[in-house]
């Protein structure tokens, strides 16, 4: 199953664009899946998958109704506990959702799309309509995180004593709480899991939305760089809402040429990695599947040649073309390390090379922290495990060349079989 993420500056029309990004797949002949947290005109509001057209179903995230269910079920896990210190219990009806309850539900509503009850209904594409980008980022950067403090706070390997609990649980008269709460943690860490490999699988790509303006280019310009933190691939830049180049009015007419100003800046920077598709703006808001069908047929994909070609712009299959592999051979991995056979690394040296296109030199902070690589971008953060070879390793150096950070590790003598 492929997997489309949708998201882009606040007020851009992500989700109309993930709607009738999902419609025009369905119209082209394939089963697909739409998630999204917002209601949507002319679909139905339900939140398990319910048909809206052939080919095309549609479920909505309910972050309170998630919120309850999990809260109570804690409770139920958590009773002997309760009991034993006199807690009084929580009331479905009493329960309000509180903030961050709507990215732990998108989590939940992702795993049963990718593993659960909902994936045995054969979906080729599953289109997802997330947050604001700021926000996206935060979420698809969430199942790493929560299992990185997971294994800190709660150590798989710490369970040995586990055979020692129910004789602990007959001495204190009350079931031990560490039972559950480790049963809980790896229920946890494999749902986190079957995410993370959801949002790092091959067939998963990042479709921005935006309308173009100076304030859009800003923070797209941060967002490049962020989405290349944490490993995502953007398959393609929808510029949304495009004005027609040609009026007689002069305010009219000035607003277009500033849209293509900034269109045509986004080509010089995106472009050919990353593939711009214009959608038109209809003249009012896109109501029921009428208006969708009109974006896929009226959006004018941008595509160029391979590297060195020469290439150029050329219109190609509306929103529902599939992204071109773009990685250059690196399809697994888009961080990859260089050897010393490499040419551009020093002898006995190995060098783990993070695209980071648009990164500053200035805004850059790397730390080696036992086994992890603590990797600042501006505002943004990542935490990554090593690879067992750079493990035995020492950083010697860095450097940021052509949006390419590269790390310099030498290999530790005393940790590194000796040859002769």
């Amino acid at each position: 199953m492929r997997t489309v993420l949708v998201t882009g500056p606040g007020g851009a029309g992500r989700t109309t664009v993930a709607a009738a990004t999902a419609l025009a797949a369905a119209r082209r002949g394939r089963r697909t899946l739409l998630l999204s947290a917002d209601a949507i005109p002319g679909f139905p509001d339900a939140t398990e998958p319910t048909e809206v057209t052939e080919g095309l179903r549609f479920a909505r995230v309910d972050s309170g109704e998630h919120f309850r269910a999990e809260l109570l079920a804690l409770q139920d896990q958590a009773s002997p506990v309760l009991d034993l210190l006199g807690g009084n219990r929580l009331d479905a009806e009493e329960l309000t959702e509180l903030p961050g309850s709507g990215q732990l539900a998108l989590l939940h509503t992702l795993r049963r799309a990718a593993e659960g009850d909902w994936s045995h209904d054969g979906y080729e594409l599953l289109v997802v309509d997330l947050p604001p980008l700021r926000e996206a980022l935060a979420v698809l950067a969430l199942p790493e995180q929560l299992r990185r403090y997971l294994r800190r706070l709660l150590p798989p390997e710490r369970q040995a004593a586990r055979a020692l609990r129910p004789m602990l649980a007959q001495l204190a008269g009350v079931p031990m709480p560490a039972q559950w709460l480790y049963e809980t943690a790896a229920r946890r860490d494999a749902e986190l899991a079957a995410v993370q490999t959801l949002i790092e699988d091959r067939g998963t790509t990042v479709r921005l939305v935006a309308e173009p303006g100076p304030a859009a280019e800003d923070v797209l310009r941060a967002a490049r760089t962020a989405l290349a933190l944490h490993g995502l691939r953007v398959d393609t830049l929808t510029v949304n809402r495009v004005l027609p180049r040609h009026s007689s009015d002069p305010w009219f007419a000035a607003l277009a040429a500033q849209q293509e100003k900034c269109v045509d800046h986004w080509y010089e920077e995106w472009a050919p990695a990353t593939p711009l598709c214009e959608v038109p703006h209809l003249g009012r808001d896109p109501q029921g599947l009428d208006d969708l069908a009109l974006l896929d047929t009226g959006a004018n994909r941008t595509a160029f040649g391979a590297t060195g070609t020469g290439g150029g712009r050329f219109e190609g299959d509306g929103l529902a073309v599939e992204p071109a592999d773009r990685t250059g051979g690196r399809a697994d991995n888009p961080w990859w390390i260089e050897g010393p056979s490499a040419p551009d690394a020093p002898d006995g040296v190995l060098v783990w090379c993070l695209p980071l296109p648009g990164a500053v030199k200035e805004e850059l902070q790397l730390v080696r922290r036992g086994d992890e690589l603590l990797l600042t971008v501006g505002p943004f953060r990542r935490i990554v495990e090593l690879e067992s070879g750079l493990r035995r390793c020492t950083v010697s150096g860095a450097a940021l060349t052509d949006g390419v950070l590269r790390v310099r590790f030498t290999p530790d003598p005393g940790l590194w079989p000796r040859t002769s």
